[in-house]
């Protein structure tokens, strides 16, 4: 699997339009991708202002498939001018689960 945590530090009060624009996303992701298994939008209870982006895919090629799509780039042009700080990510492998049967959403 090909797991990215995207790390977003938007402005202040931004935060709420941030989460609408990144619901619509997640759910196209995992409604309409074959590739994307599993996309996870947490926050952080200490600065809310914070987000991480766990998105994994089945292989690299279907995270650069995602760039490519429609709702990605809506939402990449909505959310942009609420960055307080660039975004940055980080990727990495599954160790467990260790099948993709243990990352499918139930939605």
């Amino acid at each position: 699997m090909h797991i990215v945590h995207v790390f977003v530090h938007v402005k202040p009060g931004t935060a709420e339009d941030f989460i609408h624009a990144t619901m619509i996303n997640a759910r196209a992701s995992v409604t309409t991708e074959p590739g994307c298994v599993r996309f996870d939008v947490v926050r952080r209870q200490d600065y809310p202002s914070r987000f991480v982006l766990v998105e994994v895919y089945r292989t690299p090629e279907d995270a650069a498939s995602h760039k490519l799509t429609p709702h990605y780039t809506a939402w990449r042009d909505t959310v942009g001018p609420m960055m307080a700080e660039a975004r940055t990510s980080v990727v990495f492998t599954n160790v467990f689960p260790e099948t993709e049967k243990g990352w499918e959403c139930v939605l």
